[in-house]
């Protein structure tokens, strides 16, 4: 029994990082101290002054543990890594976390790519961003393959070149095929500098040569070329307008402001890179109402420079932040180089943070109502299942199902959904191992059973979260087996189960031997049945994938120097037989594990010769055969049109 008192007599006044768990034994909240003694004492000496979120807080903490740090810089570190792999629910979380794209240049290779990429590596080569969206990247790639020739694929130049035949960038001329030997190094090297200073905003040499290109081909009367270059052009002065907002100087910095409200905050953030602002993001924070400014904007910058490699010389903010001394020795230390906290008083500078921060509101406005309906959706949607079922403190559920046809390709699945909404990280799937046929109840219990024995038994980290609500596809019967697993693992889960009607649609709930009824048009039955429809979809998604991947198996076992190795990365690459049926020779030919004579070789088994009636005499695709099935009568002592379809049983 951890005794609260006791164990805070023993903590010691060090700098270090301390985690609060709930009776569940869940993370509730991570800080850091550079006294651990003071700190944690804090939370349960007198009420006075603490708010509201603080208080709910204290009023869930079980124990607490802590870990010791040779300095507050260390502790801030291992703060910001423990929140964003623990995401507790009273840190101060950043909703929509994510990395962002570059592009990045390897200036250092004799013939230098350039690629979108989401990691900053100390490798020198060269990175521009980051950028507002992964689409946005791509289509400045795009434009640049064009323009400037610059290849994109791994070969290892010089060493490589003429050793395989040009890839297809080539020939639709996004590649000068240095791979070929067609460009020398030191053109191509001119196309690189180039393409590095129109990465730094420096356009109008690229649009004065577009321009004399075009208009020389217009003279000779070459007019698709010249039609070519025209779209060229138009495509390069679009991306030059996106850029027209400078500042002064040549600096890299962030701008970031803040706009709120009494439930939601909102971050704007702006990228300034060598003067020009490339793009910008907005993050959206739940926050309580007595949440200061400063505070927020300090647990955005904690969170979003932990995630993002580039750190800008200059960040300008609205207010001064509690932790400003220790947050610029934290990203001078991850840049390499000093890095200063700007607040910016008059002039343009003032006027850049003052549009950060009208955007900022400008989005909170607009999405109000998105997010008011949003929140009714998830967790509002889970505090009405909870009313139903007479339950409280449900976060995580789980749902499962199962899939098969006929018995065949037995798969179960779980699906998961933290506060209302989908935890894609945590879905599982299972092969079933111990059924013989269409069993769905002796199936259900080999999953739960398989699931729950990992988390208690064996403490594996992908299964160990337990479920405080577990979802059956199923009414009394579902939901029966799965409390007779729980009981043999000595757990205490509530389980509920889907009354279905007539037509298969759920009605009601299952729960504690009483049919339960919901609202149908409530937010809370839509939740449990978005999770009932991903659970199936999930399973069924898997099933269809193991069926595919037998039938392509099957018919490339039978290619002549096809082995495993390149079977499956046929697989990989192609994903079905109708696809693989559909590529080319050169694209078979373009997997490194396939030779020329081996993409012949399943060129020609997948379409063969022409048969008599002038159609291709190779393999039939899947779609062919389904057809072919359907069309033909059932035999004798056979019941036609029964095939069975992938199925749920209740």
């Amino acid at each position: 029994m951890f005794d609260i008192r006791e164990e805070l007599k023993k903590l010691p006044k060090s700098p270090g990082v301390y985690l609060m768990h709930d009776r569940k034994d869940e993370i509730i909240y991570v800080g850091k101290a550079v006294n651990l003694y003071n700190r944690v004492h804090q939370y349960f000496q007198s009420s006075r002054g603490k708010s509201q979120k603080i208080l709910q807080m204290v009023s869930r903490i079980a124990r607490f543990e802590y870990i010791v740090t040779d300095s507050e810089l260390e502790a801030l570190v291992l703060e910001n890594n423990l929140i964003k792999e623990n995401r507790p629910r009273y840190n101060t979380m950043l909703r929509d976390d994510k990395t962002y794209p570059y592009i990045k240049v390897t200036v250092r290779e004799p013939f230098p790519r350039i690629f979108l990429t989401r990691s900053l590596k100390k490798d020198r080569a060269r990175y521009f961003g980051p950028f507002s969206s992964a689409g946005a990247v791509r289509d400045t790639l795009d434009l640049m393959y064009k323009v400037f020739q610059i290849r994109d694929c791994a070969r290892v130049l010089p060493r490589d070149i003429g050793k395989e035949r040009p890839c297809l960038n080539y020939h639709i001329h996004q590649c000068g095929a240095p791979c070929q030997g067609y460009i020398s190094e030191e053109q191509y090297r001119e196309n690189v500098e180039q393409a590095l200073r129109f990465l730094g905003g420096r356009f109008e040499p690229v649009l004065d040569r577009i321009r004399g290109e075009m208009e020389k081909a217009s003279a000779d009367m070459e007019f698709e070329r010249a039609a070519e270059l025209r779209d060229l052009l138009l495509s390069v002065e679009h991306v030059a307008q996106k850029q027209k907002i400078t500042s002064e100087g040549l600096e890299d910095r962030d701008i970031i402001a803040l706009g709120r409200d009494e439930r939601e905050a909102v971050i704007q953030v702006f990228f300034v890179r060598e003067g020009r602002m490339v793009g910008r993001e907005h993050h959206y924070l739940h926050i309580a109402v007595e949440d200061e400014d400063a505070e927020l904007i300090q647990s955005f910058v904690k969170q979003f420079y932990a995630g993002t490699p580039f750190i800008p010389r200059e960040i300008w903010i609205q207010t001064a932040l509690p932790e400003e001394e220790l947050l610029t020795r934290w990203l001078s230390e991850k840049r390499g180089s000093r890095v200063r906290f700007v607040i910016p008083k008059k002039g343009q500078k003032e006027r850049m943070v003052e549009l950060a921060e009208r955007n900022a509101e400008m989005v909170l406005e607009k999405d109000r109502e998105r997010l008011q309906m949003d929140e009714a959706r998830s967790t509002g949607a889970v505090r009405e299942v909870e009313k139903v079922l007479g339950l409280s403190g449900i976060r995580r559920m789980e749902a499962y199902d199962i899939s098969n046809i006929s018995g065949t390709e037995s798969v179960g699945s779980m699906v998961v959904y933290e506060d209302g909404r989908p935890k894609k990280s945590d879905y599982r799937k299972f092969r079933i191992r111990t059924v013989t046929g269409p069993n769905d109840y002796a199936s259900m219990r080999e999953v739960l059973s398989r699931r729950l024995r990992r988390s208690v038994e064996e403490q594996d980290e992908k299964f160990l979260a337990l479920p405080d609500l577990i979802l059956m596809d199923g009414g009394r019967g579902q939901v029966n087996i799965a409390l007779s697993v729980l009981s043999e693992l000595h757990l205490t889960i509530p389980v509920c189960g889907m009354v279905k009607d007539d037509r298969h649609r759920t009605r009601a709930l299952w729960y504690q031997d009483a049919e339960v009824a919901i609202d149908t048009h409530s937010e809370g039955f839509r939740l449990v049945t978005r999770i009932q429809d991903e659970a199936h979809r999930f399973a069924i998604e898997y099933h269809r994938s193991l069926r595919a991947k037998a039938q392509v198996k099957s018919i490339l076992d039978d290619i002549p120097g096809i082995g495993p190795k390149r079977r499956l990365a046929l697989i990989r690459r192609f994903g079905g037989l109708d696809e693989i049926r559909a590529a080319s020779e050169e694209e078979l030919s373009d997997l490194p594990e396939m030779n020329r004579s081996a993409a012949e070789a399943v060129y020609c088994f997948l379409h063969g010769p022409a048969g008599p009636d002038g159609t291709d005499g190779g393999a039939q695709s899947a779609a062919e055969a389904e057809a072919q099935d359907a069309q033909t009568p059932a035999p004798p002592g056979k019941n036609a049109g029964t095939e069975p379809d992938e199925t749920r049983r209740s």
